[in-house]
C-alpha cells in the first residue's frame, strides 16, 4: 500500500484517462481539468477506458511518484460522473485498489445492546 500521510486527500478523476500518459501529463491533467495542484502532496487517481487499470500520481515532497495497478479479473468501481473529481478517504482508496465496491461498504458487526 502507498504510505499515505494522515492529512493527504485522495482525488478520483471522474471519467476515463489515456493510460499511455506519464506523471507529467497526468499532473497537467490534474491541474487543468481537476483544477488542483498536483504538487500539493495529495493523491490523484486515474482510470483507463477498460476499467482494469489505474494510475496514481503523488508528489511526496522529494519527487514524483507514479503507481499503477492492473486487475487480472474484473474492473475497478468508478464514479458515474463524466467530468470532475471526487474526494475519497484513504480507506476507500484501499478498498478501491482491492477491487471492492468502496461506495457502499457493509459493516460486519454492530452491537446488539448497550451495557
Amino acid at each position: 500500500m502507498i504510505p499515505v500521510p494522515s492529512n493527504t486527500r485522495v482525488w478520483l478523476a471522474a471519467g476515463v484517462t489515456d493510460m499511455r500518459r506519464g506523471f507529467n501529463t497526468l499532473a497537467a491533467q490534474a491541474e487543468k481539468f481537476l483544477e488542483l495542484d498536483p504538487y500539493s502532496g495529495h493523491l490523484f487517481v486515474f482510470r483507463g477506458r477498460r476499467g482494469d487499470l489505474l494510475k496514481i500520481i503523488w508528489w511526496d515532497q522529494q519527487g514524483a511518484c507514479l503507481f499503477s495497478k492492473r486487475l487480472e479479473k474484473g474492473r475497478f468501481v468508478w464514479p458515474a460522473a463524466k467530468d470532475g473529481k471526487i474526494s475519497v478517504t484513504p480507506a476507500q482508496l484501499s478498498m478501491l485498489l482491492e477491487g471492492i465496491d468502496w461506495r457502499m461498504p457493509q459493516k460486519t458487526w454492530r452491537p446488539l445492546k448497550v451495557g
